[in-house]
């Protein structure tokens, strides 16, 4: 088939190079392909009710490439197939998957990309197998899915994260203080690891390796006793003790994500200082990791993943996901790219190197 109309959504949480696949996907199908391009807002959304729409033209997204966010709005609460609301303080669940793909055919749209994460394209996967030609592309900054060497916005997130760190170890020594920086990341510990790495933190905390906090005393310690009045412990909000749960900031009801990971970095904090181990800071970065200008790395990599989605359409090869396996652009089922995540090998390269530097992983 010809593909005359493309639509284009953003789900899930933000993160940086989102306009980047925007920009990638209108400019390539537009002038290598002829086609028009209608970008969704709001994710799946805005495929529900009245469409929410916006034609993308090679004008409109002139100057997207280093704009952070996504110009189409995002949302991880619009999963047509479970639609949650409130209604009398109750999570209502409606099916409105029927509503979205009328919508998709009152637009006239022959073809969808889809940019998101694993939920986001899982929805993606369900919309394919009721018959809308879809294709999708990999955004997480937890960088948690397996078929693809690294998910745009990761890279980012890891900048940011090891600037902070930077920053944090000048006060660190100057005031002699114990600085936990708490990162994102849900259940895989690739922005802790990586950007602790390298930021040269002294200790790790990650949810594929269970620490304890006599371990954490010890590498402290451990420090002291080399003249160091200071340390830099990084961890992942999915962190855990050994025999412990994941600390848990907030229930959700009305969205796809039914738990919201968060507040390990202030526990570890006041558990040193009211252990009078060391005076203590925490310090949760939070969403600032998802904001801003995508890095170099990111810039291209979306760059790549959208005309290479474009492509993807244009031959007909729908129901797949656009990845990067071993540094080339490939397709891999939808299906089979989000059925597996990637976790840290606790005996991998990365975890090794930083052992081999000093690093605590707390066990």
């Amino acid at each position: 088939m010809t593909v005359k109309r493309l639509g284009i959504l953003t789900g899930g949480g933000d993160c940086a190079g989102l306009n980047s696949v925007i920009r990638a996907v209108a400019k390539c199908a537009i002038s290598r392909y002829g086609m028009t391009v209608v970008g969704i807002r709001d994710g799946f959304e805005g495929l529900m009710g009245e469409p929410r729409t916006v034609s993308l033209t090679t004008y409109m997204v002139k100057g997207l490439l280093y704009r952070g966010g996504t110009i189409l709005g995002s949302s991880n609460k619009g999963d047509p197939f479970a639609y949650k609301r409130i209604i009398d303080g109750k999570v209502v669940i409606t099916d409105r998957s029927d509503e979205v793909i009328e919508n998709i055919r009152n637009l006239e749209l022959d073809a969808l990309i889809v940019v998101g994460g694993d939920g986001t394209n899982a929805i993606a996967y369900r919309l394919f197998q009721r018959g809308i030609n879809v294709v999708g592309v990999p955004k997480t900054i937890d960088n948690d899915l397996a078929a693809t060497d690294v998910t745009f916005g990761y890279y980012t997130a890891v900048e940011i994260v090891t600037e902070a760190i930077d920053r944090l170890q000048t006060t660190a020594e100057s005031h002699h203080r114990v600085m936990v920086v708490e990162t994102m990341g849900r259940n895989a510990g690739w922005i802790a690891l990586e950007s602790g790495l390298a930021g040269g933190a002294d200790i790790i905390l990650i949810p594929e390796i269970p620490f304890t906090m006599e371990k954490v005393v010890e590498a402290i310690r451990e420090r002291e006793a080399m003249g160091r009045r200071f340390t830099i412990i990084c961890v992942a909000e999915g962190a855990k003790p050994s025999g412990g749960n994941q600390v848990i900031r907030e229930i959700v009801k009305d969205s796809a994500e039914t738990v919201r990971l968060g507040g390990i970095g202030e526990q570890i904090a006041t558990w040193l200082n009211e252990e009078k181990v060391a005076e203590c800071r925490s310090t949760a970065l939070g969403h600032i990791q998802r904001g801003g200008s995508a890095c170099a790395f990111d810039r291209n990599l979306c760059t790549r993943l959208g005309t290479h989605a474009v492509h993807a359409v244009a031959e007909g090869k729908f129901g797949q996901m656009v990845v990067l396996k071993n540094w080339k652009m490939d397709l891999v089922p939808i299906h089979e790219a989000i059925a597996k995540i990637r976790h840290v090998d606790p005996e991998g390269d990365l975890v090794r190197s930083a052992r081999d530097t000093g690093v605590s992983f707390g066990d």
